[in-house]
């Protein structure tokens, strides 16, 4: 009830009573859990500072006699504490219970590395954040929007170019619709003098014409090209894709080589279950030597089109406009 109702002050009086030595009362994990969930709640969002400094240090306090119990901590136990660290603003020992985690084979999730994260960002440490991300993509663990959003806000405000271009692109791959909070951050960025200071004089075209066809349309990889002010503005797209501020219209973005593999993979697998892996494994073979082909005609389909029964001619006569 005392977790329900985010009610510290008598979780922590029943926590003092069973405490006692006149009538001890052994705690679970579960008990602990709640203690320390709602310690680092009050630490990290109470307006009063002394309220919240006192929380944070009761909730260690419970994980150090929950230690010494010989209690075991799981997932939920590890973030609390991190939130714990974060609320004290030392996302150092925050990060260190997400590491000691991992060494333990527990395996952190997104919520685990938030507090971390975020303390990080908060104190302009964009190294040190960028420390997490790394951790995060190590234990496959995929940020969203609001960890994006951090990294976006601390690497532009300590003029981190490399870094926003790279972030703006995965931003793009992961989430591809931001929220307007995000947008202002990227827009902050664009707005910047350090967005303006960032990029090279000369860049081969040959270079981003490459990187526009392996990325799928959308990129070019090549990081910031010109120097300069940047035109930032809101605007409305058009039906066909069209900005209505400059007038440029939007490219069909494809997907990329990766994604591509991914997708062949899928397909694959998916054949191998649905077709017999023998006549599937010889029609890729069959692709190997006579192949790659730019176009592919389903002989079947074309045979059935706009007839109910399969038709010769019709596969005869697309093959003879496929040569042509």
């Amino acid at each position: 009830m005392c977790s329900r109702n985010a009610d510290l002050t008598t979780a922590l009086r029943l926590y003092d009573d069973a405490l006692s030595p006149d009538n001890p009362i052994p705690l679970s994990l579960h008990h602990y859990n709640c203690l320390l969930y709602l310690c680092s709640n009050a630490a990290a969002t109470d307006s009063d500072s002394h309220i919240s400094a006192t929380a944070a240090q009761r909730g260690f306090d419970i994980f150090a006699r929950m230690e010494a119990d010989g209690v075991q901590p799981n997932e939920a136990t590890l973030t609390s504490v991190a939130r714990l660290a974060a609320a004290t603003r030392d996302p150092a020992m925050a990060f260190s219970v997400v590491r000691r985690m991992a060494a333990a084979g527990t395996p952190p999730r997104l919520r685990t590395y938030g507090p971390a994260l975020f303390a990080y960002c908060d104190a302009k440490d964009a190294d040190g954040a960028k420390q997490v991300e790394a951790h995060m993509d190590a234990s496959g663990v995929v940020p969203e929007e609001p960890e994006l959003a951090a990294l976006l806000r601390v690497n532009a405000d300590t003029g981190k170019a490399d870094e926003v271009y790279r972030l703006l692109h995965r931003t793009r791959v992961l989430v591809r619709q931001v929220c307007d909070t995000t947008a202002q951050v990227v827009e902050a960025w664009f707005r910047s003098d350090a967005a303006s200071q960032a990029g090279v004089d000369s860049w081969d075209p040959t270079k981003v014409k490459e990187g526009v066809v392996k990325g799928g349309g959308g990129w070019h990889g090549q990081g910031w090209l010109g120097k300069g002010a940047w035109s930032v503005g809101w605007t409305e797209m058009g039906k066909d894709g069209t900005c209505q501020r400059c007038g440029e219209r939007l490219v069909c973005i494809d997907i990329d080589p990766a994604e591509t593999d991914n997708f062949a993979n899928s397909l694959t697998e998916l054949a191998i279950k649905l077709e017999a892996r023998e006549d599937f494994l010889s029609f890729q073979s069959w692709l190997r030597r006579h192949g790659p082909f730019d176009a592919v005609i389903d002989a079947a389909n074309v045979g059935l089109y706009k007839s109910k029964d399969f038709c010769f001619s019709q596969v005869g006569g697309g093959f003879s406009s496929a040569k042509q």
